[in-house]
Formats: structure tokens, C-alpha cells, sequence
């Protein structure tokens, strides 16, 4: 026993010996900055901090300032008068901007937000809390912002608006920078994520023609938070790091669900990332714990500030996080329908069931909300950002999936991951970030709209990747590469792979981009001009008006008089308003379209040619087409169909100035575009 002992305590010696005499070596080579002095440690780390600050920020300001340029130029914006440039804000834009109005037209800012929380000028017969219901908090903030800095002598309201906009695009870009950033280790990733960002911009973002959505206020902040969460996730970060980047995490997923309606969708898209981490042990289980908390009083701030808006309560979100029981008892005592409104979408989208509903089928013919065209795929491809977002994501998943088998083994993850180890799928902060783009591209491949969430960040995983010497490192691992030393072919390919990339971008789009900012594009819609400049002169101020959702939305804003329905699609009553005033362009009786008109209070109907005499891209998807099939006015018949009604198309008889339509209508205006009927208030009906 004595000699089987010394024998062991020799042996030990011996390896520690042999230990000690390698381990310098081995140090060295994977920290090269060991040997040297800690001063110039520091100076080295601080100037690479410095220079890749300086580059995110700059990146960001000239993206913001580009918008503004390519802004002007397309719509004239500096040279147009007010009427006109509240034009170029489309659909549900012209709603968000028409409440900033409101506000800085109001004696006080309470008194403002008074009006808006109990606003009875807007839509006919309701009294809205529009804060609540439109989410416009971005409003109450700018409108303050505009007041409290003194702008008014400086600046135009408009011009204000937009400009913080796209400040916050600014740090949308500067955002996705600094993830790419922290990933790879290389500013350079930055660089090459804005890059494909811009060339991609169709694609990226729908800042161009819609400035006031929701998303373009809300998505900077989820990127910030984004970029917070990797660093938050890495195992190498010290504890005055991680405090930043935690409370970081904690300001913009407030910020972000304040913005949006829609953020907490998003941010279960998230949540679900974070579990399938935790379930398969590839991050710390208290930092996940941390997040959940998050999320939960995110959405119990959120709850109470938007006037205790019960869709975060019966939100995904919630149920996940939470608890399943608790979710599914207030989902029994909440009185909320958008959850079931939601679920009939995507029981239709999904073949699961059929319907004739006019609301439904809409929402199914929109654009955003459609399967995406193999269009998409070649623009990704044309600028080379999807075979390289393909590449690097295989190689991420790959490695990935490796981990899960390892620890489904036993094996315990690695405490610190080196360049020699090709393991980048060990790394917490890429594993949520490959699971994120698969369920984000998952969501993309069946909704169109949802490419504006996904593409941003292809462009920052993409850039990562080309730019990680470790995703190089492991694919030579698998390889087994052996002609050239590895991580030498490693550091190389990951300077000279972006760099070819970046120059072939340059050489290709930059011509392209600058041409866009010095061409001057023409966007002057006359007859709509000439339609809101007879409202505001001939229309009583008691007035309301009838038509299109979308064109009602811009009534509102030029003119501020009240209509009968809005481009919004969260509300059941105003969902089914849309419906009916929609009937306008249905083969309806003359005195079927008036009871309706009438039950709103309308005093005036305005019929849109564009939409009466509509030739639609999609079979079926034409306005009146839905409302034919929604009306039962459509008869199949062996796979033929045939319309079939007693009465013409309403936004057609109308136009013949004959009995009945005279008798319930009389036309007051009417220009190529538009015609305006007023609504006869005195009518004797037949039974």
C-alpha cells in the first residue's frame, strides 16, 4: 500500500511538473496578449473600444442622415406646402400623425392627452381612448420633446416628427453594428451589416413610405435590447459589463412594448429562443430566470400605463413565461377578442378551415400578410447576403447541434471556448441567435410583412459570421485540415472573406445609392390635393365622412373632420365598420348602402375610382371581389364562377345620376379620381 502510494505521489509530481513547463506555451498561444504589459493591454482594448464606437455611431448618423436626403428627394418635402406633405403620409400613418397635430394644437399637453383619451371627434357615434388604442405614445413623447426643447421658432412641427424617426433608425443601424460587434470581435462585422442593411433597404426596413408605423418607433429600441441580451448571454463578461447590459435589456423591452402593439408577439418569438437555450442547457439557467422577469414587469408596467390594456394579459408572452394556469383563467375572465381574431387568421392562412368573411379573406389579400415571392429571394441573392447567411447558419447550427448531443451525453460545457477548441456553437449568446433567425426566417417564410423583422438580422448574422475567426475554425475542425495551420488560414479568411465582400458592394451599389440621392423623383397626387382643399372649404365643420379606411385615415389628418371608420384592424367594431362601408363597391341597392351610411351618421360618401374600377394583381383579391363572395353574389359552378345579383355595382349606378340613387344621393364634387356625394337627409321608405 505504502509503495502503490509514493508511487501515485510521483506520478502526480511528474504531470504537474510537465504541466508547469507547458502551460506558458499553452497560455501564450491561446491569449497572445499574455507577456505583455498591462498598460499597453488597456491602451490596445481602449482604442479598439474607441474606434469601434466612433464607427457605430457614424454608421448610424450617416444612415439617418441618407434618409433624411433620400426623404427629400422623393417627395419634394422642403418645397411642398402643409396640405401636400401631409399627403405623403399613407393609410394608418396619416392616424398617428393627425393625433400629433392634436396634441401641439392643444392649450396644454394634459389637456391633449385629455382629448386623446376621450376623443369623440374622430370616429362617428364612439368615444375612443385613442392612447390606448392606437398606441401613441410616440406621439405624446414627441410632441413633448418639440414643446420643451423650444422648437417651435426653429423648426416645423413635420419636420421634427420625421426627424426623430429617423433618428431612431440611426440607432436601429448602430444597434445591429455593435451585436454583429460583440459576436465576431471586429468592427468590421459592423461595417458589413450596414452595408447589406442599405443595399437590402427594400427588403429591411419600410421606413421609405411609411414614417409614422409603429415599427419604425419600436424596432431601434428591440435592437438595442437585442445587442444588451448577447453581451448579456456571454460567459466571458464581467460583472460591472453584465449590470450595463442587464439593465439595458431592462429599458428596451420596456421602451419597445410601449411602442407597439404588437411587440409582445415578438418578444414570445424570443422568449421561445430562450427556453429551448435553458431546456438544452447551453446558457445559464439564472440569467434566462432574469430575463423572464424582464418580461414580466415589462408587461406588468405595460399593462397599467396603456389604461390597463388587456391584450398583455391574454398575451403568448404571458402564458409562456408565467404560468399556463394563471394565463388561461384570465383569458376566461378578460373580455378581449384579438387573440380570437388572430387564431381565425391563421386557421384560414394555414388551410385548416374556410370562409367567405369579408374581413378575414382582406387580410388575407394584403401584401405583408401573403406568402413571399420568389422576388425576395434573388434581391438576397443578388447582393450576395443570403448564400452567405446560409453558409454561416449551417455552420452555426451544426455546431450547435453538437453541443446538444455532448451535453444530452453528460459532457459539461467548456468554462472558456479558445480559437484551437472550433467550437462557436458552445457560445450561449450565437446559440440564441441561431435559434431567433430560424424561428424569426420560419415566421418570414409564411407572412411577407415579417421579412422587415428577419432580414435586419440576417444582415447581422451574416456579417458576424464572414467575420468570426471561430466560425472558420470550426468548419477546419470538421475538415481536418492540415495542408495550411488552421487558425492562421482562420484569422486570414476572416480579414480577407468581408473585405472582398465589402469591395464588390462598394463597386456595385454605391453608384446605385448615390444616383438615388441626386435624382429628384416626382410624387404630386393632384386630385387628392384638389379633394382635401374642397373639404376644408365646403364642408361643414359638423360634417362626417364615408369611404375607404385608408382614405378616411387621410380625411382625418388634412382636414380633421370626422369619419365613419380607420385603417386599423385591431378593433372588432371598427373591423366590421370597414366592412360595412366597404359595401359602397358591392352590387347592394341603393337603399341598403344608404341605411348603412346613415346608422354611422354620415353626412358625406366619397367613391374612389381607383378601388371601383380596381384590376387586382391577385385573382380574388379585388375589393369588390370579396365583398361579392363575402354577399353571396358569386355562384361556382364546376370551378367557373359567376356573379350573379339583382342590382348593378353601387359605386357604378351611382354615377348614372338615376332614380333611386338620386333620390338617397346627390353629388356635390368629383374630380378623376374621387367623387362626393352628399347623403340626403330626408328619405320616405317603402315597406
Amino acid at each position: 500500500m505504502e509503495e502503490g502510494a509514493e508511487d501515485l505521489r510521483q506520478r502526480k509530481k511528474q504531470n504537474c511538473t510537465e504541466t508547469d513547463k507547458m502551460a506558458p506555451d499553452e497560455r501564450n498561444k491561446e491569449n497572445p496578449n499574455l507577456g505583455r504589459s498591462p498598460k499597453y493591454v488597456l491602451f490596445q482594448r481602449f482604442a479598439k473600444l474607441f474606434f469601434g464606437c466612433v464607427a457605430a455611431i457614424t454608421s448610424g448618423m450617416m444612415y439617418a442622415v441618407y434618409l433624411s436626403t433620400y426623404h427629400e428627394r422623393k417627395f419634394w418635402f422642403s418645397s411642398r406646402q402643409e396640405l401636400e406633405r401631409e399627403i405623403t403620409f399613407q393609410g394608418d400613418s396619416a392616424i398617428y400623425y393627425s393625433f400629433y397635430k392634436e396634441l401641439l394644437k392643444a392649450p396644454s399637453f394634459e389637456r391633449g392627452v385629455y382629448e386623446l383619451t376621450h376623443n369623440n371627434k374622430t370616429v362617428s357615434l364612439r368615444t375612443i381612448n385613442a392612447v390606448q388604442q392606437m398606441t401613441l405614445y410616440p406621439e405624446l413623447i414627441a410632441s413633448v420633446l418639440y414643446q420643451a426643447s423650444g422648437s417651435e421658432e426653429v423648426i416645423e412641427p413635420v419636420y421634427f416628427y420625421i426627424g426623430i424617426v429617423f433618428g431612431l433608425q440611426g440607432i436601429y443601424m448602430a444597434a445591429l453594428f455593435v451585436t454583429s460587434w460583440v459576436m465576431s470581435g471586429t468592427w468590421l462585422a459592423g461595417m458589413l451589416t450596414v452595408a447589406w442593411f442599405i443595399i437590402n433597404r427594400t427588403d429591411t426596413t419600410r421606413i421609405d413610405y411609411s414614417i409614422p408605423l409603429r415599427e419604425n418607433w419600436a424596432l431601434p429600441y428591440f435592437a438595442c435590447q437585442v445587442a444588451a441580451l448577447t453581451g448579456y448571454l456571454k460567459n466571458n463578461i464581467n460583472s460591472s459589463a453584465e449590470r450595463f447590459c442587464y439593465l439595458l435589456v431592462s429599458a428596451s423591452t420596456y421602451t419597445f412594448m410601449m411602442m407597439w402593439e404588437c411587440s409582445h408577439y415578438l418578444l414570445f418569438v424570443q422568449a421561445v429562443s430562450l427556453v429551448l437555450l435553458d431546456s438544452f442547457a447551453l446558457v445559464q439557467t439564472d440569467k434566462v430566470h432574469e430575463v423572464y422577469k424582464i418580461y414580466l414587469f415589462s408587461l406588468f408596467l405595460g399593462y397599467l400605463l396603456q389604461f390597463e390594456n388587456p391584450a398583455l394579459l391574454v398575451s403568448p408572452l404571458l402564458s409562456l413565461v408565467a404560468a399556463l394556469m394563471l394565463s388561461k383563467c384570465l383569458q376566461t375572465f378578460v373580455p378581449h377578442k384579438e387573440n380570437e381574431h388572430v387564431l381565425k387568421f391563421l386557421e384560414v392562412k394555414f388551410g385548416l378551415n374556410t370562409t367567405k368573411n369579408f374581413t378575414v379573406n382582406w387580410l388575407l389579400c394584403q401584401e405583408s400578410l401573403q406568402t413571399p415571392s420568389q422576388d425576395l429571394f434573388l434581391r438576397l441573392t443578388q447582393s450576395s447576403l443570403l448564400p452567405f447567411y446560409i453558409l454561416v447558419l449551417i455552420i452555426c447550427l451544426s455546431s450547435v447541434t453538437q453541443v446538444i448531443f455532448r451535453r444530452i451525453g453528460g459532457e459539461p460545457l467548456k468554462e472558456k471556448i479558445t480559437l484551437d477548441d472550433g467550437r462557436i456553437g458552445e457560445r450561449p449568446e450565437i446559440a440564441y441567435h441561431v435559434i431567433h433567425t430560424i424561428l424569426m426566417g420560419s415566421l418570414a417564410m409564411m407572412l411577407e410583412g415579417m421579412k422587415y423583422l428577419w432580414t435586419p438580422y440576417m444582415c447581422m448574422l451574416a456579417a458576424f459570421g464572414v467575420c468570426s475567426p471561430e466560425l472558420w475554425m470550426t468548419l477546419f475542425k470538421w475538415l481536418r485540415l492540415r495542408a495550411v495551420h488552421p487558425i492562421l488560414l482562420a484569422l486570414i479568411l476572416s480579414m480577407a472573406v468581408p473585405s472582398i465582400i465589402g469591395f464588390s458592394l462598394w463597386k456595385e451599389y454605391f453608384p446605385r445609392i448615390m444616383t438615388e440621392l441626386s435624382e429628384l423623383q416626382e410624387f404630386y397626387d393632384s386630385d387628392t390635393v384638389e379633394l382635401m382643399m374642397w373639404v376644408k372649404r365646403q364642408a361643414p365643420v359638423a360634417a362626417v365622412f364615408a369611404g375607404s379606411p385608408q382614405l378616411m385615415g387621410m380625411i382625418k389628418l388634412c382636414t380633421g373632420w370626422m369619419v365613419t371608420s380607420l385603417p386599423l384592424y385591431d378593433d372588432d367594431d371598427l373591423l366590421q365598420r370597414n366592412e360595412n362601408v366597404y359595401q359602397i363597391y358591392s352590387k347592394r341597392s341603393a337603399e341598403d348602402i344608404y341605411k348603412i351610411l346613415t346608422s354611422y351618421k354620415a353626412t358625406y360618401l366619397i367613391i374612389e375610382d381607383s378601388i371601383c374600377n380596381e384590376v387586382g394583381p391577385v385573382k380574388g383579391c379585388r375589393v369588390k371581389d370579396l365583398l361579392d363572395i363575402a354577399n353571396g353574389h358569386v355562384v361556382c359552378d364546376e370551378g367557373d364562377s359567376y356573379a350573379y345579383s339583382k342590382y348593378g355595382r353601387f359605386c357604378h349606378e351611382i354615377k348614372m345620376n338615376y332614380s333611386p340613387y338620386v333620390n338617397y344621393f346627390t353629388r356635390v364634387y368629383w374630380n378623376r379620381s374621387y367623387f362626393v356625394y352628399k347623403i340626403n337627409t330626408v328619405i320616405s321608405f317603402q315597406s
